[in-house]
């Protein structure tokens, strides 16, 4: 696996692995070993995954003892949801003025 660093949460969202640890995360806060045990990939590509996903603000670590528990970062989920809203109010403001122009007129 290539390894790469992003700090844009959409980047770091585009790779299924990372969506899929993403997932699991929105369940219950989990270290690298449950990931691990959940996906069909190995510790170490887990940890490379999520040192991306942390990159991009999008999760945040703790220790456990000798473990690591990864949980999503509120506020960086937060921001990718900030972003959605703006580009699905600009769609539907786009929407409206087509939806009021008068019948038979072209923009």
């Amino acid at each position: 696996m290539p390894t790469y660093r992003t700090d844009d949460g959409w980047d770091a969202l585009g790779d299924p692995t990372r969506r899929a640890i993403v997932a699991c995360l929105a369940e219950r806060p989990q270290a690298v070993g449950e990931l691990a045990d959940a996906l069909p990939i190995s510790r170490p590509a887990v940890s490379q995954h999520l040192k991306v996903l942390k990159d991009a603000g999008l999760v945040t670590d703790r220790a456990a003892g000798t473990r690591r528990v990864y949980r999503l970062n509120p506020a960086g989920v937060a921001a990718l949801r900030d972003q959605l809203d703006t580009f699905w109010n600009r769609a539907l403001d786009g929407y409206q003025d087509v939806a009021e122009q008068p019948t038979g007129e072209k923009s």
